[in-house]
């Protein structure tokens, strides 16, 4: 054999090998070693092996979870697939928060409706302000089949991807006084009843209902805290606080100018109340 041969070989065995290992980790965690659910217990079902959990909602309730740790830094993810029919007013979360009275939160919300396009709106409170609203419509029915949310959180960006595609971008940016997440923050997710601002405005055919979201995927990528020394999760030992982490790369970029040209329907910094923010300002 060439020596051509035996280099795709072992290219190949690699990348074999590799997909294995994170196969591997996707399938063998359970729901139950990171998360547990907090509430609609009777509306909340594990599914295969308790590497999937189905969250339904009726007339009588919603359900959701949350992350048993709480973290001050990580890559977090999950892999969802939202309610089908006719889900107007149905709300699907994938969130990071934090437990004060001027709290922190970083959120992905998806937008029930009657059919494609749907909307995934996203959202940033920071020390209890909020209005931070953007608003895409995603490529693709994310009714159909599982696909990837990730929120990087470090001490330089916040970014929100979708399939590994960068849809939005806060950055820790002092020089211009913008405030960022800083309190320790748990993971949750839930499938509630948001008819009026989720729906604009049009009612709920509850003739659809139960309504189901799944989730896969409970591996944290995350800091880990037991006290509110956020600091130390800012270390470089964590991966996701390397340097190729701090802005995005010159591919990640494009993608991300690409989603903002085509996908994107509301910016807050467009908005009347732009004024209050100063990351708005250039």
């Amino acid at each position: 054999m060439d020596h051509s041969c035996l280099s795709r070989s072992f290219a190949f065995i690699v990348l074999l090998v590799t997909s294995l290992r994170i196969s591997c980790r996707a399938d063998t965690t359970s729901f139950n070693d990171n998360y547990h659910v907090t509430w609609g217990h009777d509306h909340a079902l594990l599914l295969n092996q308790d590497r999937e959990i189905q969250l339904t909602l009726d007339q009588k309730s919603g359900a959701g979870f949350e992350s048993k740790m709480r973290y001050g830094s990580g890559l977090f993810h999950i892999r969802m697939k939202i309610p089908d029919k006719n889900s107007t007013g149905v709300l699907t979360s994938f969130y990071l928060a934090s437990r004060s009275s001027h709290h922190d939160e970083i959120d992905l919300e998806f937008l029930g409706n009657n059919g494609p396009p749907y909307k995934l709106h996203t959202n940033l409170y920071i020390n209890g302000q909020g209005g931070r609203e953007q608003q895409i419509l995603l490529w693709f029915d994310p009714t159909k089949d599982f696909h990837s949310y990730k929120i990087l959180w470090n001490e330089h960006q916040i970014v929100f991807f979708v399939d590994n595609v960068p849809i939005r971008v806060y950055r820790n940016n002092i020089r211009k006084k913008v405030s960022f997440a800083s309190q320790p923050m748990h993971i949750f997710a839930s499938i509630w009843h948001a008819e009026g601002w989720a729906s604009d405005g049009r009612k709920t055919d509850w003739h659809q209902a139960p309504f189901h979201a799944h989730y896969q995927d409970f591996h944290v990528d995350g800091c880990v805290l037991q006290d509110h020394n956020i600091r130390e999760c800012h270390s470089p030992k964590f991966w996701w606080n390397a340097e190729k982490y701090r802005k995005l790369n010159p591919d990640q970029e494009r993608e991300y100018r690409n989603v903002r040209k085509k996908h994107l329907v509301y910016d807050y910094c467009s908005s009347k109340s732009s004024s209050h923010y100063p990351e708005c300002h250039k």
